[in-house]
């Protein structure tokens, strides 16, 4: 095989929010590099996850679904994700086989005329759907735009079809080098993962307004001298006293729960045992205050 018939490129999914576009990177992936939950507007940042094959390397970038935004955060991911929309090879369109194509699909299925990207329609979750459904989904998307170069069912968490999607991808990617080494999965840092665990752990079980409200950072990062043990100082950052509560929960049983949690698939990320100090802090409305999104990170 030549260098010339080597093809790499990048590819977006978009969609609603919790549509299974984490899951799906993942999937692809090989490995978890994006948290998933069933709380909307779980991805904040565009997370780069690496596909290697022999004949291509995909670099799919998991963003945030887009919604109609109602804080200054939740504009911020929005614009995020028309940045990225700008500067991809493919975009790929994803709409779960489960719920009707409604009017938040068109939306998006629309906005992407502006946009260079070559466009490709997924129905994602068809492990959850009867056949009746699906089809009923794929003549349903298939209508959202006269420009699909595919339109492809499938299931991340059965792997079904996913192979099929990868062959269409790669196809449509330029012909060009690989863009990362072979071996890396994400050019996330240690550090961003980390937080991003403990947000997920975090995420579990709350309710209603509570998984807008939570940011994670980080204070420090140490491997002991004198042990394989790996010491985390980290804050959960929420908008409200009363949340506060909710995240400590009875004399603090709900975030030891939210560090055992995250401690255990920190712990394969880092090799070594964790000892991980978890803080409850309030920043006052802090979503839609310029200066602290600036501090958080967005």
């Amino acid at each position: 095989m030549t260098d010339e018939s080597f093809r790499s490129g990048f590819v977006t999914f978009v969609g609603r929010p919790n549509v299974g576009k984490s899951t799906l990177t993942n999937a692809l992936v090989g490995e978890k590099v994006a948290i998933t939950s069933d709380k909307p507007q779980t991805t904040r940042r565009a997370i780069r996850g690496i596909l290697n094959r022999p004949t291509g390397q995909l670099v799919i970038v998991d963003t945030p679904g887009l919604h109609r935004p109602r804080t200054l955060l939740g504009q911020r991911l929005n614009d995020l994700v028309e940045q990225v929309l700008g500067d991809v090879d493919v975009i790929a369109f994803c709409a779960p086989a489960t719920e009707k194509v409604g009017p938040g699909d068109r939306r998006i299925a629309e906005s992407l005329d502006g946009y260079r990207g070559k466009k490709v329609a997924i129905v994602t979750k068809t492990d959850a759907a009867a056949r009746d459904q699906i089809t009923e989904r794929l003549i349903e998307v298939d209508q959202l735009r006269d420009d699909w170069a595919a339109v492809i069912p499938l299931s991340a968490l059965t792997n079904d079809q996913l192979d099929v999607l990868t062959d269409e991808l790669l196809s449509l990617m330029p012909e060009g080098p690989a863009l990362y080494p072979e071996g890396i999965v994400t050019d996330e840092s240690i550090e961003d993962r980390i937080a991003e665990i403990i947000r997920e752990a975090a995420l579990e079980g709350v309710r209603d307004e509570l998984p807008h409200s939570i940011a994670i950072t980080i204070d420090d990062i140490s491997e002991r001298e004198d042990a394989e043990i790996t010491d985390i100082y980290a804050n959960i950052v929420v908008e409200r006293d009363s949340q506060k509560a909710i995240i400590i929960g009875h004399k603090g049983s709900r975030l030891r729960d939210v560090g055992s949690r995250a401690r255990a698939q920190i712990e394969p990320l880092v090799g070594t045992k964790v000892f991980l100090k978890l803080h409850v802090r309030v920043a006052k409305e802090w979503q839609r205050d310029p200066k602290q999104l600036g501090r958080l990170g967005f």
